[in-house]
């Protein structure tokens, strides 16, 4: 039975995955290429978005920590607010003007974003924030974060290989909905497996000044959050270029652009399960220091890549680096949450997944300036079936050596991530008695 419920709250990762994938891969190229509205535009769009996420993703963090209901701290937001999340998500496929109404609908992208991510980030942020809750130690949480990533890729397929090909069949529009309604279901189902423990609940916390001091002077915490950033800057870009790089480097069709992302990412399925006995055996640290390298020498051919062909067997091999990085993402951060208990006494995973979440949309924000000043640099126009050769030049480096820079710089970074092997082991020692303390409080309390 606790298999199947590990299963059902790994479904929530499903729908996220759905849900800001599709955004992620896909929102750029349809603004862009299918309704022409200029890069430009949608660049400050993306800048103002990042400003924002600097502020929602910590605030939300924060509210959740506080929060105190008779349902518990994280559970609230997620049954209230996935039908509003899931309606806004068909809204940015369905706009209500014609291609070409650059004005109009460079306002309504901008309003319906922020909307969808406000409330991507309030669902999202507070069903992470139960994993390191309800998986203590570091075998479950490799086990649990495997099952999670194998259907965050499953979700991720959808999100990412599938938009193309159902867009030229049944449209946008539909496209939206559908995936609207698979995310909102799969959510709802990740609740049965959901479960909070109240005595955490009890904790005084910190109030909001003091809770981002505490976060951003953490050096577990910013030497993960760096390389994390990073790492994630060039899963978006990727996904963003795919589409533009398939289309006018390699001369595929949309259909080819979903087998080629399919390629990457189901070959990945398998290679989770993988990664969960890696980082059992050898810790988070060295598992992340190793997947990276793999993930980062994968990057490197797509430079060169002249077929289809080669396209599939750059991303076949890509995989690999690829699932054990999203494998072990979370993890860190349970782990670093861990430490902080010790130090403060609370349970602040809000916090941390929220400050996480606002680094992961500024790697979006990120990627659409360097991607959108490429795309102007190089000479990329919507309005021509073949691309000069610069703009060409241009998608390569940014599928290849742009994102590998990124890789090498959070590798640097990750050199100084001092949770490892003894200073991990102490750490997981100290929080488990204080959880036994904590226990027995409130089962004294409750008589």
């Amino acid at each position: 039975m606790q298999k199947w419920k590990d299963f059902a709250y790994s479904l929530g990762n499903f729908s996220s995955s759905v849900l800001g994938q599709t955004v992620s891969a896909f929102a750029i190229f349809y603004y862009v290429d299918v309704l022409k509205v200029p890069s430009a535009m949608i660049m400050t769009v993306m800048t103002w978005y990042g400003i924002w996420n600097a502020v929602n993703d910590p605030l939300f963090g924060q509210i959740s920590d506080k929060t105190r209901t008779r349902w518990g701290r994280r559970i609230p937001y997620i049954l209230f607010l996935t039908l509003p999340l899931c309606l806004a998500f068909a809204l940015l496929w369905m706009p209500p003007f014609a291609a070409g109404e650059a004005r109009a609908l460079y306002l309504y992208y901008f309003a319906v974003i922020f909307v969808f991510d406000g409330l991507f980030t309030i669902v999202v942020l507070n069903w992470t924030a139960l994993f390191p809750e309800m998986y203590p130690n570091l075998e479950d949480r490799a086990r649990v974060s495997a099952v999670r990533q194998i259907l965050g890729i499953i979700g991720l397929i959808l999100g990412v290989a599938l938009p193309s090909a159902l867009s030229a069949s049944i449209g946008w529009k539909a496209m939206g909905i559908l995936f609207g309604a698979i995310s909102m279901v799969t959510m709802y189902a990740s609740l049965w497996g959901a479960k909070e423990r109240p005595e955490f609940a009890r904790d005084e916390g910190l109030g909001l000044m003091a809770a981002l001091k505490a976060t951003y002077i953490n050096k577990s915490f910013v030497t993960y959050l760096i390389p994390a950033m990073l790492i994630q800057y060039t899963f978006v870009g990727l996904q963003a270029v795919v589409p533009f790089y398939t289309k006018y480097v390699l001369n595929a069709d949309q259909n080819q652009t979903s087998i080629l992302l399919g390629a990457l990412f189901v070959t990945a399925i398998p290679f989770a399960y993988v990664w969960g006995k890696i980082t059992s055996r050898l810790g988070p640290k060295k598992a992340m220091i190793r997947a990276s390298l793999l993930y980062g020498a994968g990057l490197i051919p797509f430079f060169f890549a002249q077929t289809f062909v080669q396209g599939v067997l750059i991303c076949l091999f890509l995989s690999f680096g690829l699932a054990g990085i999203m494998v072990l993402l979370d993890v860190f951060i349970a782990d670093v949450a861990d430490e902080d208990e010790v130090k403060t006494g609370s349970r602040r995973e809000g916090m941390y997944f929220g400050v996480n979440g606002f680094m992961i949309r500024l790697g979006i924000s990120i990627n659409a300036v360097i991607m959108g000043r490429v795309l102007d640099i190089t000479g990329y126009d919507a309005n021509l079936a073949v691309q000069p050769a610069t703009a060409v030049m241009g998608l390569r480096a940014l599928m290849s050596f742009i994102p590998a820079a990124a890789i090498v710089l959070a590798l640097v970074v990750l050199r100084y991530y001092p949770l490892d092997g003894s200073r991990l082991a102490e750490v997981k020692s100290q929080v488990a008695a204080m959880h036994a303390e904590k226990s027995a409080r409130s089962a004294e309390f409750s008589k």
